[in-house]
């Protein structure tokens, strides 16, 4: 089982920027796929972004498209989030995750594809 620590959570107003990282306690981080996900209170958890080894692929969901940067930093076995122009939608819990047998190329968006997930960092953006 792959560690996932979130971090960089906090509080925003609307228009402004946060930045989640997601460290990960394995040896072999750079043959993983990770991905971010959310989930709002009383909503379901959904993807926000995925990307492959290599970073040779990457997902958005299309409600960040152009906001959100997703990048990774293998040899410090980290994985980033950067939320630009950030919309007034409360409190957000971020999810890191992490596919341990995506095949090179893959970022997979679905949920289930995951294994193993981080504890969540929570970031509020008020209006």
């Amino acid at each position: 089982q792959v560690l996932l620590v979130e971090s960089g959570g906090g509080l925003a107003q609307a228009g402004g920027s946060l930045r989640l990282s997601c460290a990960a306690a394995a040896p072999t981080f750079d043959r993983f796929a990770m991905g971010w996900f959310r989930q709002a209170p009383g909503k379901e958890r959904e993807f926000v972004a995925t990307i492959s080894r290599l970073s040779a692929t990457i997902n958005y969901a299309d409600s960040v498209k152009g906001r959100f940067t997703v990048s990774r930093d293998d040899a410090k076995n980290t994985l980033y989030l950067q939320m630009n122009s950030l919309k007034p939608e409360g409190t957000t819990v971020y999810y890191c995750a992490t596919d341990v047998d995506a095949i090179w190329g893959s970022a997979p968006t679905t949920m289930d594809e995951y294994e193993a997930w981080g504890q969540g960092s929570q970031g509020t953006v008020s209006s």
